[in-house]
């Protein structure tokens, strides 16, 4: 595996380059804690840097959950990375709270000159769920509300920052009401909560760890679900796996339909990320997530990838 750690799992991971070097940084939990179950509520967000994606050097942890009365007093969980306009780094990450149970989820930031060194920028979350269009805490069926694993980038040409979210809708059947949340800003502090970027009831209950990339010259999605997590027609058209997923798209994500969607099943890899590696072609990365009903806790290492208009990514 590219990255194992003799202490700790390891599950979602977020990739930036800069210059030479790959920083991964990752979801992690002691393995002291015995049950893999309980690593989702005693995460750390580690890091790692690599020049070629298979070696990596593990540096202190980035992030850890804030003290009460913060959006993340409990958990900081997945995210992504980009580089402002002024060179400043900026980590937009998952936050839930034990004030509430850690029931809600809401998305923060932390700022970094390094990479290294991060500090929040506040103790308020700056993006969460509007009622409007997104389904709020509703215990019934799913027991949370989802609202997390932000992706943020720009589309070529434009100056607006985009976020893509793990969400539900407020409307369709609450198995299969997965949608893509959206949000805007112009300076990545103050974000606009937009509609959906796609439509409830086609096939997933939740999508989650989007990414969008232009991959060899066809713009994708990419995205990962377990097959509890799946409608009736996708569980019998692929399995009772949990992986990721791919779908192409416009350049602007436009009349988005996941019922298109491929699983990626040359290697099975959950959260899976697309990195573009330092010999000019795509991979893909993920963690290993059960191997024979066990839970394993480790990054893949970089699986060869390209992009197929109509298959999505594919083994290259």
């Amino acid at each position: 595996m590219a990255l194992k750690l003799p202490d700790r799992w390891i599950w979602d991971s977020w990739y930036v380059k800069d210059g030479d070097t790959y920083h991964a940084f990752y979801l992690c939990a002691s393995r002291g804690l015995v049950d893999p179950n309980r690593r989702h509520r005693n995460p750390y967000v580690g890091h790692a840097v690599s020049k070629d994606l298979v070696n990596w050097t593990v540096l202190p942890d980035a992030l850890a959950p804030s003290e009460e009365n913060a959006f993340d007093s409990w958990t900081t969980w997945t995210g992504s990375v980009i580089k402002d306009d002024a060179g400043k780094w900026w980590m937009f990450y998952t936050g839930s709270a034990r004030e509430d149970g850690g029931l809600t989820q809401r998305i923060g930031a932390a700022r970094s000159d390094d990479l290294i060194n991060w500090e929040k920028v506040s103790t308020e979350a700056l993006v969460e769920a509007d009622g409007e269009w997104y389904e709020k805490l509703d215990l019934t069926v799913w027991g949370d509300e989802a609202w997390r694993d932000p992706w943020v980038f720009r589309f070529p040409g434009e100056t607006t920052w985009q976020m893509l979210i793990t969400a539900r809708s407020k409307s369709g059947n609450p198995k299969t009401r997965g949608v893509i949340g959206h949000a805007t800003s112009a300076d990545l502090i103050t974000w606009s909560v937009q509609q959906p970027l796609s439509q409830p009831d086609q096939g997933f209950g939740q999508m989650e760890v989007f990414q969008y990339e232009i991959v060899d010259g066809v713009p994708i999605l990419l995205f990962c679900c377990g097959w509890r997590e799946l409608g009736e027609e996708n569980v019998a058209k692929f399995g009772k796996i949990d992986t990721t997923y791919s779908l192409p798209v416009t350049s602007g994500i436009k009349d988005v339909d996941f019922r298109k969607a491929q699983a990626f099943t040359e290697k099975i890899v959950y959260a899976g990320r697309l990195i573009f590696g330092p010999d000019e072609k795509w991979y893909l990365m993920g963690f290993i997530n059960e191997i024979e009903g066990k839970f394993v806790g480790e990054l893949s290492d970089p699986i060869p990838v390209t992009a197929d208009p109509i298959l999505g990514i594919v083994p290259r």
